[in-house]
């Protein structure tokens, strides 16, 4: 059996300016149907304001401290901010977390830890988003 690669893309609906999206159900439907057996997923958000991160699931007060700390950490109004548009906070929170991820797959599952779980991070809501995988394995 040789190497396949298939990609899916997905729309992300986010409902508030900063929101934090649980996309691991959309990811691992998309692996289990795939066929895919051994490889990598590659998890890619093509925006700027917008990130994807792997952290704790189960409880969810973690994302709500996540976007807590980093809202109090870099504000959305700062009077030295250059850009014209006036989301330079969203940017450099996207710039921080990073636009992609990879995970492992074994035996048709991601290799997530028991409490992990992949988030959409939106900077810059609410908008509709674009989440792209991509699986490379056999």
């Amino acid at each position: 059996m040789g190497s396949s690669i298939r990609t899916k893309i997905f729309e992300i609906s986010t409902s508030s300016h900063t929101d934090f999206v649980n996309v691991t159900p959309l990811v691992k439907t998309f692996v289990m149907d795939s066929g895919i057996k051994s490889g990598l997923c590659v998890i890619y958000v093509p925006h700027t304001t917008a990130a994807v991160f792997i952290n704790e699931g189960a409880d969810p007060d973690v994302v709500k401290d996540i976007a807590y700390k980093l809202n109090s950490l870099i504000q959305w109004e700062d009077p030295n901010y250059k850009h014209i548009e006036g989301n330079s906070a969203a940017h450099i929170k996207s710039a921080i977390i990073g636009n992609s991820r990879v995970i492992p797959v074994s035996d048709g599952k991601l290799l997530l830890g028991t409490w992990e779980a992949i988030f959409f991070a939106e900077f810059d809501g609410p908008r509709r988003r674009k989440l792209i995988v991509t699986l490379i394995g056999e």
